[in-house]
This record gives C-alpha cells, structure tokens and sequence, in this order.
C-alpha cells in the first residue's frame, strides 16, 4: 500500500503512442466546467414518445390509410428493479442490463451523477432503470415493475421493413405529440438520424508534450427516454454508438473499463462512477479534461488511463507481469491522501482477525460487500495528473501481486499494517519489528519499485527514488533492476510462501543462481 488503507475506513462508512487531439467542431464540445456532480434533480414526469400508445397515434395521423394494416406492438419494456442487494444487482448486470438509477421519463432541473429515490432509505440500493426486450425473463425474487410497454421500430426488422412508412417521421411526430418537440430538431434536414460519435481526451502537461490524448475503455451511454445506446471508447478515446439518432439524446460517461476495472463510486453499491454531461446532438459530444477542468470528472479520467495504461503494460511483450483480477473495484478520495490496495471486493479480509474487529466493530461484516479494492488519495500533491498517475501505478503494481499469492498472503499483509497503524502510534507502515512485518517489507519494496519504474517510463529522467525512506529498501530491487534483472524475473520472485526478506533473498538465489554473488551483496548493503 502507499501510505495507509486503513485511514479509509471511517469515511467511507459516513459517507505507448497516441493520437494529437484536435478540437470538434461547434457545438459539439461538452462545457466540463458547467459539470454537477451532486444528486440528479427531477421536475415534472413527461410522456414518453416511445410509449406504444403514442407511435400508434403518430402514426395514424401521419399515415391514416396504413394506420390498420401497421401492428405496432411492445418490442421493449421500460422496467425499474429493486434489488435488495449486491448479489440482486450483479444478477442484473449479468443479464446485459445497462442500469441506471433514475427515471428517464422526468425533465432534468439539474444535472448531477447519481439519484437517490426519497422514498427509500438512505442506505438502502435505490431503484434501477432499464430497457429489456419483450422476451427477458425477470430474475425469481427480485422486485420489478413494468412502467411503459414501448415500441422501438430499430428493435422490430419486419415492421421496420414496411414500405411506404418514415420511421424518422414517424418519431418526430410521436415527440411533437407528446410534447417534447424541443428534443428533436426544427428542420427535416437537420433531424436525419445518424451514428453519434466523437472522442474524449484529458491532457497531461509532462507527458505527450501537453497534447491531448484519449480516455482509453471508458463506456460511453446517451439515451433518448428510453432509446438507449452504450459502446467504449477506443485506446485513442475516440468512440461511435451503434444507434441512429435524429433527437438530441443526453450523454453520460460510466467508468467501468473494457480492461475490466470500475472506478466508483456513486453511493454505495454502484460499482462505476457516472459523469453526466447534459443534453447534445445527434451526431455526438467531444470532451477534452484538463486540470484547470472539472476535479472529479479529471481525477477519474486520470486514474482510468493510467490503470488502463498498466494492465497494458503487463503483457507478455512488455513487462510480462500477472494481470490484477478482473472486476477490479478503485475508489477515489479528493481529501485523502494515502491510497490503498486492500483488495476487499475480491474477499482479501479475515472477519475473525481481532485487529480488525476492534478498529470496525459492528461495521466489519459489512466490508467484504461494500470496500473496494483499491483506493486512491487524491489530495497529495493537489490532484495533479503525475501525482495520480504514480498512485496508481503503486496500487496497480500491488494488485499484480496480490493476484499472485492470493488471500492467504495477503491478509497478515493487511494485518499487519492495521495493528501497526493501531499499536504504534499511527505510524504508516510501524517500525518493522512485528508480527508479519515481513509481509509488508516484500509488499511495498515491490509497490515502490514498480512506481519508480513506471514513473520514469512515462516521464523520462532518471529512476526515481520513491519509498527509500522507509524502513523496507525498494533499493534492493533497483540495483537488481540495474544490473540485468527484469521487471517479470523480479516478480517471479513473489512467490505465496515469500513472507520475509530473507525468503525473498533465497528464492531470487534460487531463481538465479548466476547472480548469486550480486543478490547477496545488495541484500548485505542494504541490511537492517
């Protein structure tokens, strides 16, 4: 870990080569800076245009010698769930639900990144919305009810195919009737469907010569009502959606990553943090972060790039490192400033460690549904892009070997650092004298290791010094690094039943044996 993960705890329960980026053209770049991130606020509930009743009649006054022999039927259900708990909610998800926690049938008074319903309690998993086709079938036992049976004509190829009817025509006529005219374009030029696409960038003024470039795997959503449409952005940020549109949908950015990451969260149980944008065209939004822009919708582009960057990177063509687990689950702090790799969503905690139960109490049975499994403090160094980036890059490194060794290693890992934390005066790491210190003097010589590495392969110079002034010595691994080992020969060395210096020094003898006479020196140099 980099710094402490244990701080955590009590807010959280209260609480390689890219393409230049270029502007897009008028009206299509997102104003960040005019960005809410509080709760959604809802006005008055409008009629759907999409509802069955409303394409009938749209279509009826449009065509009214082919309004009989049309069938317009449901193809889809507009349906909210409310899942009890977090297993409720992973079903959804499983299903290929793309949920959202508001309705989409009420005008937006002010934007925000989350709804809670007020009917509900606070710490209760509020309603999700969806979309499902006319054939889903429901999960048994979770709660759900069918708001609107509607009719996409994108979703019905037979009817879609009737000649002699403009289905474009069709649904600016449905919006006029029910009054939501001001969504859909004045003129019938301008209201030709088309592909929304356009690309998002952030920009890193000591990388890349300060040119922007793309947020890598991050989805993208925009939906009209209930028309809904979902796709990733591509490494260079660039993404296109897989609907037409002729309305001008509202636009979201969802931080759960093609490389199998989220970064949360937005309340409790919500595995990916939303940035809404607003309302924009039919042929899609650009948006371009930097730091000067919105803080959280930049701290979570940062830390997506730069966990995307290094699951890359782990590849057998580069570092040939083990990839961290998939459903992998970052928190971001803006007033913290010690991360953490505590890997908690993936079952790294002892309920019965009596450390733990002290510092929790009541609260420790809550954590292996509600924690994540890294956490990054935002606050060193005021959030700058280089600063994050290196946080990450700490955490990441950890989460490679804890995919390694697995829970039984890790938990004394955790342990330790948490007794230390409670037994020795607040001390990040204690002093290194008790029980499983081992643990953590592999661990973070490790986790500096690789951030110093990772730090200068991005932003050149010489090797940093990161963690060399703690009681553990990353130098070990530097002037291995140095003298011919490799990043993947260091890390084979972490084996499960590494658990001290000394194993450390023995199984890189083993794995070695050419190198004996270096490893030994540098272990004696660096002795403690």
């Amino acid at each position: 870990m980099r710094n402490c993960w244990k701080l955590i705890l009590p807010l959280v329960l209260l609480t390689g080569c890219r393409q230049e980026g270029v502007p897009g053209p008028d009206g299509r770049r997102v104003d960040i800076s005019a960005l809410s991130h509080g709760m959604i606020e809802l006005g008055e509930k409008l009629e759907d245009p999409y509802a069955v009743e409303n394409v009938r009649e749209a279509v009826a006054r449009l065509y009214p010698t082919k309004a009989g022999t049309v069938s317009i039927v449901a193809t889809d259900f507009y349906v909210r769930f409310l899942p009890k708990d977090e297993e409720e909610y992973s079903l959804l998800l499983s299903k290929g639900l793309k949920l959202t926690d508001h309705p989409v049938d009420y005008r937006i008074v002010k934007e925000g990144d989350y709804y809670h319903d007020p009917e509900l309690a606070e710490n209760a998993i509020t309603w999700q919305y969806a979309v499902v086709g006319k054939d889903f079938e429901f999960p048994a036992g979770i709660r759900y009810e069918i708001l609107d049976e509607c009719y996409l004509s994108e979703n019905d190829p037979a009817t879609r195919a009737e000649s002699g009817i403009d289905w474009d025509a069709v649904e600016a006529e449905a919006y006029r009737l029910t009054g939501n005219e001001e969504l859909y374009p004045q003129t019938r030029s301008s209201a030709e469907a088309v592909f929304p696409e356009g690309r998002i960038t952030v920009e890193d003024p000591h990388a890349f010569g300060g040119k922007p470039y793309g947020v890598a795997g991050v989805m993208v959503c925009c939906n009209s009502f209930v028309k809904f449409a979902t796709t990733y952005t591509d490494r260079d940020g660039y993404y296109q959606m897989s609907k037409k549109y002729s309305s001008t949908p509202r636009y979201r950015l969802v931080f759960k990553n093609t490389a199998g990451f989220s970064i949360g969260l937005n309340l409790i149980l919500v595995p990916a943090s939303v940035s809404t944008l607003g309302t924009g065209p039919a042929a899609g939004v650009d948006v371009h972060i930097d730091e000067g822009a919105d803080g959280a919708l930049f701290r979570r582009a940062v830390v997506n790039n730069a966990a995307y960057d290094y699951i890359a990177r782990c590849a057998s063509s580069d570092l040939d490192l083990r990839t961290p687990p998939q459903d992998l689950r970052l928190w971001i702090f803006k007033d913290l400033s010690c991360s953490s790799t505590a890997m908690l969503h993936h079952g790294a905690f002892v309920e019965g460690n009596s450390w733990i139960q002290r510092y929790l109490g009541g609260y420790a049975s809550l954590l292996k549904t509600f924690l994540p499994d890294i956490t990054i403090g935002a606050k060193a160094g005021d959030g700058a892009f280089i600063d994050l980036y290196s946080a990450v890059m700490h955490e990441m490194a950890h989460a490679s070997h804890y995919a390694q060794v697995g829970n039984a290693w890790w938990n004394p890992y955790i342990a330790y650092v948490l007794r230390s934390y409670v037994t020795e005066g607040r001390q990040v790491y204690g002093s290194g004298s008790g029980e499983d210190a081992g643990y953590c003097e592999v661990g973070e010589m490790w986790g500096y290791f690789m951030e110093s590495v990772l730090f200068r392969d991005r932003y050149g110079g010489d090797l940093p010094a990161f963690g060399t002034t703690h009681w553990f010595y990353p130098q070990i691994f530097r002037y291995l690094y140095e003298r011919g080992l490799t990043c993947a020969d260091i890390f084979k060395a972490l084996k499960s039943d590494v658990t001290s210096r000394d194993d450390l020094e023995d199984t890189l003898v083993m794995l070695f044996p050419e190198r004996e006479s270096t490893i030994s020196q540098v272990f004696s140099r660096y002795s403690r």
